[in-house]
Parts: C-alpha cells; sequence; structure tokens
C-alpha cells in the first residue's frame, strides 16, 4: 500500500488526511487543537497568527492520524498542502517569524489599497490584476513598509501561510503563480509579476520566494521535520494551493463552466473559466487557478457571501439549539415560498457582492397569525439559496458559462431543504461529494511526485453523495420567489449602528 498524506491550514485547524494512492481512498482523517486557534486582535479590524502555532498543530495533527492509522513511513509517498488565502509572514534569512503573520480576516491595509487603485488608476488594476489592490498580500506588506520600518529591513522573504509551513518541511523558500495571484502579486496581462504595484509600494521582487509549478516536487522533508512528525526523509512536499483553489480541486473543478461551491459561516462559489473579463464593481475576485499552465490559461473566479451559515447558525440559537438535523426537518414542513415570508441574510458585515453594502439581516413581510418556526427556518435557507444566485449572474457576468455545481457532503448542504432550493434557483445540476481540502492536497501531492500519471487519475476513489437536478415546475416557481426577493433586497437600506 502506498499513501499520500495531505494538510489543510485553518486559521481555526490544522486537519491533515492520510489516503491510499492505489485506491484512492481517504484512510484516516485527524486535526489539531480541539478548540479554534486564537485570533490576535490587538486593534480593531486587526487579525494575526503566531505561524509556529501552525506548525506545532500541525506537528500534533500527525501525531493523531498516526495513532489512528499506524502506516509505514517507508511507503509515505508524497505530503501535499492547503492552506488558508492572502496571510502575510515575513522571515528572516534564518526562516524565523520577524512578527505575527498578518491573516486572511485583517482589514488593516485597506486604505492602503485604496490609495494604490487610485493612483495606478482603477482601469488599469482591474485588467491588469483582475481585482483591487484592496487588502491583498502585497497591501498587508506595504502597511508593514509604511508603519514597521525597523522590521522592514530586516525581511528577507515574505511567504503564504502555506509557504511558511512547505519552508518548515523542507527548509525552501517557494511559492506558485497562484500564490502570487492570491496576494496581489500576479499581472494576468503580462504573465508576470505585478512589477508596476510593487514600484508603487516601493517594494523589490527580491523579497518574494521563487516561483515553482503547483504540482512539482518543491522540497523534501528534512530530517529534522521527518522527526519531529515521526515520517521518513527525504519525502516530497509536492503540491501546494490556497484553500478555495484547492476545496475546488478537491471537488474535480478543473475545466471551464466547473463550479465548487461551498456553505459554512460564510458561502463561497468558486468557477473556472479561461481569462475573464474583469467586474468593474469589483464585487469578485480572481485568481489563477491551479490547472493553469503557459499553454492553458484557467483563472478561478471567486464570490463570497459572508451571511451564509452564521445566519442558520443564529437561527438555532433562536430555536432554543435544536439539532440542525432537527431544524431541517421542521423547515421542509414549509412550503417553498415560505408562505410569503422573506429573509435577507446578510448581516455579518459589508458584502462585496452588494458593493460592500450592509444591508443586515431581516424578515420581511412577517405575519404574525400565519408564520411559524417552519417558514421562518425555510426562509433563512432560502435567503441564503438566492444570495448565491445572485453571486453566481455577478460570476456569469465576467464570462464565465457554468455547467455544473460540485460541492462537498457538509455544512448547508447536509438539508435536503437546502440542496432542492440551490439547485431550483440556480438551474445547474448539483454534485455532492465526500471529500474535503485535506484529501484534495493529498491527491494533488500524488499528481506532483509522479505517482499519479495525470488529474484525472488522482480522483479515482472519490465518491459521489448524490446528484441532483433542476426540474421545471420548481424552477419556475423558485424564479419567481427570487424575483421578489432581489426586488426587496434593493429597497433595503443600509444597517447603521451607532
Amino acid at each position: 500500500m502506498k499513501f499520500l498524506l495531505g494538510y489543510d491550514i485553518g486559521s481555526s485547524s490544522v486537519k491533515c488526511a492520510l489516503l491510499d494512492g492505489e485506491t484512492g481512498i481517504c484512510l484516516a482523517s485527524a486535526f489539531s487543537p480541539g478548540e479554534e486557534m486564537p485570533i490576535i486582535s490587538d486593534q480593531p479590524g486587526w487579525a494575526e497568527q503566531d505561524p509556529d502555532q501552525w506548525w506545532s498543530e500541525l506537528i500534533l495533527a500527525t501525531r493523531k492520524l498516526r495513532a489512528k492509522w499506524n502506516f509505514g513511513t517507508e511507503d509515505l509517498v508524497a505530503i501535499g498542502i492547503s492552506y488558508q488565502m492572502h496571510g502575510l509572514v515575513c522571515v528572516d534569512l534564518r526562516g524565523r517569524p520577524l512578527r505575527p503573520a498578518i491573516i486572511w480576516c485583517d482589514s488593516r491595509a485597506v486604505e492602503t489599497g485604496r490609495k494604490a487603485m487610485e493612483a495606478l488608476g482603477p482601469e488599469f488594476c482591474l485588467n491588469h490584476y483582475l481585482n483591487a489592490p484592496g487588502n491583498f498580500t502585497a497591501s498587508k506588506l506595504s502597511w508593514v513598509k509604511n508603519h514597521e520600518p525597523e522590521t522592514f529591513k530586516k525581511i528577507h522573504k515574505i511567504l503564504l501561510p502555506g509557504d511558511y509551513i512547505a519552508y518548515k518541511l523542507t527548509g525552501e523558500f517557494c511559492t506558485t503563480v497562484s500564490g502570487l495571484s492570491e496576494g496581489i502579486f500576479w499581472d494576468f496581462s503580462s504573465r508576470s509579476v505585478a512589477a508596476d504595484l510593487l514600484g508603487y509600494y516601493g517594494i523589490g521582487e527580491d523579497l518574494l520566494p521563487r516561483v515553482i509549478p503547483t504540482f512539482s516536487i518543491q522540497g523534501r522533508l528534512t530530517e529534522s521535520a521527518a522527526a519531529l512528525l515521526g515520517l521518513k526523509t527525504g519525502v516530497p512536499v509536492s503540491y501546494r494551493a490556497g484553500d478555495q483553489p484547492n476545496n475546488a480541486f478537491s471537488l474535480h473543478v478543473l475545466q471551464p463552466g466547473e463550479v465548487a461551491a461551498t456553505a459554512g459561516t460564510s458561502g463561497v462559489i468558486y468557477g473556472v473559466t479561461e481569462l475573464p473579463r474583469p467586474d468593474l464593481l469589483s464585487r469578485i475576485n480572481a485568481f489563477v487557478h491551479v490547472t493553469d499552465r503557459p499553454d492553458q490559461t484557467r483563472t478561478g473566479m471567486l464570490m463570497c457571501i459572508n451571511g451564509c451559515g452564521i445566519l442558520y447558525s443564529w437561527m438555532r440559537k433562536i430555536a432554543g439549539g435544536k439539532s440542525y438535523a432537527e431544524m431541517n426537518r421542521i423547515a421542509s414542513q414549509s412550503q417553498p415560498g415560505s408562505d410569503g415570508l422573506l429573509c435577507i441574510p446578510f448581516g455579518n458585515g459589508a458584502e462585496r457582492i452588494l458593493e460592500n453594502r450592509n444591508p443586515g439581516a431581516s424578515l420581511l413581510f412577517l405575519d404574525l397569525n400565519r408564520h411559524g418556526l417552519s417558514q421562518v427556518l425555510r426562509a433563512g435557507q432560502e435567503g441564503i439559496g438566492f444570495a448565491f444566485r445572485l453571486g453566481l449572474d455577478i460570476l456569469e457576468s465576467t464570462g464565465m458559462e457554468a455547467t455544473r455545481i460540485r460541492a462537498g457532503h457538509s455544512n448547508l448542504f447536509l438539508s435536503p431543504v437546502f440542496r432542492e432550493i440551490f439547485v431550483q434557483v440556480t438551474g445547474l445540476p448539483l454534485e455532492l461529494y465526500d471529500t474535503d481540502g485535506a484529501a484534495g492536497a493529498a491527491r494533488g501531492a500524488g499528481v506532483g511526485a509522479g505517482f499519479y500519471s495525470n488529474l484525472e487519475d488522482s480522483f479515482h476513489g472519490m465518491q459521489q453523495i448524490s446528484f441532483l437536478e433542476p426540474s421545471a415546475p420548481l424552477a419556475s416557481r423558485y424564479k419567481q420567489i427570487y424575483g421578489n426577493w432581489k426586488e426587496a433586497l434593493g429597497r433595503q437600506p443600509e444597517t447603521s449602528y451607532g
């Protein structure tokens, strides 16, 4: 038996998965810590983590995995890494972090990015970077340069979270083109480093690590790392990708028209296209997809809904702590349209797809004589489904033509009611799979190490849980309800606090 090991470095925990490379079946998984990792927030809008805690939790997760499945380390073929996107790790010549990592949800560089877009020109930025410089990694690095100059002078390399973990495993400083694009270090037009943006920020390209292919032998496990993990020295690290491109890869979303969806605390649609038209309102993000090659352009278009599963979590509290399964059963007792009750599901901050408006969350047309818990719960799931439809409309306006959607069998996709809403309102088939980011990273490692001869071979053994298709009568009904919802959303004022 030959094994593949995948890691998923999140901001809450580090997860690892062990695959039987020959059958493609996930044998075991583990994560650490048991409770969420702390996020340091010394000032409003700041979010930092200690990069060495990611490494410590990876060691613990690996030991937990080995306790579940004591695989022969001589048979470990390769290691892959998925990681939280947009983070900034600044290291010195010896690879030591110079400060805590500024992670994805830190908003201190918003104004920095706004000034860069104004100086370079919105049209230039959107045509070259397919994104506003915004609060991405390059802008966070500029913030460090301007506010912590002594730290900036000591920087040898800047790394993304996955690059740092790869360094701890292999001793090598490197990144990928997909990684550069997630930090707005990549110019889609010239297919090269974003020299104009770096020039504006006064940042030298020498701070970037060398660039290696996403699927390739990117380094080998050092003797010291192997000793800590209980693994064999020399195992190749042969894949790395940010969490959203990797989630898409994990779901076999490789080609134009294929779409991956997640519906956790926030909701994401990630669709693959060739070089798209930029969204002039900056409501979506674009990244180099993991299947991009010099002779084959593949771009990942990402739409995010802040108010997604967090709304249903709030409803769970209001419903007295019922299980999600019980809530879904109650929601199924109401008919499509929730007897006229509409839910605006936002309320977790400004929504990018609404041009950074924050209408909050609300129930509209509540009739105290007709509506009960069943209608409220169903209206919540319908509102989330309609937000996905709105995001898909925006993605398609950039030229992406969705043909199918794939999702993991988890979170809101566990609800039969939500699955029905999602399929009927998008009008697209939905495929549900039993997989996750750590398993996807393990499959990617198999490709990068040459264990699999091509991408398709890496997906054998991945189990499809269910397949759903839209039906004309229901789709027509949901189209009408979605129209009512969009009209109501347009009338919602900006939420004001204070």
